[in-house]
């Protein structure tokens, strides 16, 4: 695969669709590749480095003893999602009956692919926040949608109203609102949740919110789900997942909440994307649902002590860096410590300096404003995110900085 530096990615393959030479492999995964490669620390892919709660595994290992290895409901086990319903009205102030509303999906990644293809037709246009998860632009894409930009300011990550009143046009089928934010590992605030939501009234659009790090929000700040606002119950898809809250990445478990007319395309879609989610793993988390508000408690403050261990380490060797609020990951500008770019910096470091971020650029439509910009994930023990911080003085302090 080659780009022509326009965002067209060609394979010389006249077999191959179109629609993929729009989109390359993700950036993530490629340098969760590069990594084991190198012998690095991975601060690229978001996934732990430690166990779930033993109260899940033991809850998987009854489902897999009790006769949950078949299929499961296509939309979801039916336990799981009266569970889902219950924590959507007590955590969220969502009203979703588990018939109606809720589907359980191969993860937030399915849920945001099935919920747009059930929604926008070709040459509807999808508004997104740049940066944005690398996935969001690619979803759009193979959906037939024309993507339009709003560009986030730091170092809060805002937008600008005029801005985002201009990416709205009569075309405008759905903005996605990624909330807290990865990359940007910031949370929305209410006042400015409700500049987009008035406008999505206003514009007669739809809202698709990824709201995977809902727990993960620190300094005693609180997440808002945007559909609670007025006006948006009856035109928000709602995902959500039990990857980040519960240290489970690998089980795939993600779900939508939307109005039953929604609810009825999303479940077609997904019905022949995937069938349905692991039948036994749905089971296990039911329990992940009835863990006391202590366990959430001890998440957040755990993560807070890992992200304070991770920015003082970067910005004592020369990033300048991002101060996450919420989600866990924080984007670090390199401009001081280098003149290479965002691809060859980040191989650099993993290659010298043995720890793996992510490629700002990866993030951006416009490449170039993710240039001097790597992202480090901080979902790791605290014993592992210090060796990654020795590691990178052991090449960045010291007058050892990377040449162009």
């Amino acid at each position: 695969m080659s780009s022509n530096g326009n965002g067209v990615h060609r394979i010389a393959d006249a077999r191959v669709a179109d629609r993929v030479s729009q989109f390359p492999e993700s950036v993530i995964r490629e340098m969760s590749r590069v990594a084991a490669k190198d012998g690095a620390i991975n601060l690229a892919q978001g996934f732990p480095d430690f166990e779930p709660p033993e109260a899940l595994k033991e809850a998987a290992k009854r489902a897999l003893d009790g006769g949950f290895n078949q299929y499961a409901i296509t939309w979801g086990s039916p336990r799981l999602r009266e569970a889902l319903s219950k924590k959507l009205a007590a955590k969220n102030g969502i009203a979703a009956t588990a018939d109606d509303h809720i589907t359980v999906t191969c993860g937030a990644t399915e849920a945001m692919m099935a919920s747009l293809l059930a929604v926008v037709n070709p040459g509807d246009e999808v508004v997104l926040f740049e940066p944005f998860y690398e996935n969001f632009g690619p979803d759009a894409i193979v959906a037939g949608a024309k993507t339009r930009f709003v560009p986030l300011e730091g170092p809060d990550f805002d937008f600008d109203d005029e801005a985002l009143k201009a990416a709205f046009t009569p075309k405008t089928k759905a903005v996605v609102i990624n909330t807290p934010g990865n990359p940007t590992g910031q949370i929305i605030p209410k006042d400015r949740l409700r500049a987009i939501t008035d406008l999505c009234v206003d514009r007669d659009a739809l809202a698709v919110t990824d709201e995977i790090y809902e727990e993960l929000v620190y300094d005693g700040l609180r997440h808002t789900s945007p559909a609670t606002l007025p006006g948006m119950a009856e035109r928000t898809i709602s995902i959500f997942g039990f990857s980040k809250t519960y240290s489970v990445t690998g089980w795939r478990l993600g779900y939508t909440v939307a109005p039953k007319p929604l609810t009825d395309a999303i479940r077609r879609v997904h019905d022949f994307l995937t069938v349905g989610a692991p039948a036994p793993l749905q089971e296990a988390a039911v329990s992940a649902l009835a863990l006391p508000p202590s366990y959430y408690d001890e998440l957040r403050a755990d993560y807070t002590r890992r992200r304070d261990v991770l920015l003082r380490g970067l910005e004592r060797v020369g990033f300048d860096c991002y101060r996450p609020n919420a989600a866990y990951y924080i984007l670090a500008d390199f401009s001081r410590l280098s003149d290479l770019d965002d691809a060859a910096f980040a191989r650099w470091l993993s290659r010298e300096a043995r720890v793996a971020p992510v490629p700002g650029s990866s993030f951006f439509h416009d490449k170039r404003r993710g240039r001097s910009l790597v992202r480090f994930a901080f979902p790791k023990k605290i014993p592992t995110l210090e060796e990654a911080v020795k590691r990178l003085e052991s090449r960045l302090l010291l007058g050892k900085v990377v040449a162009a």
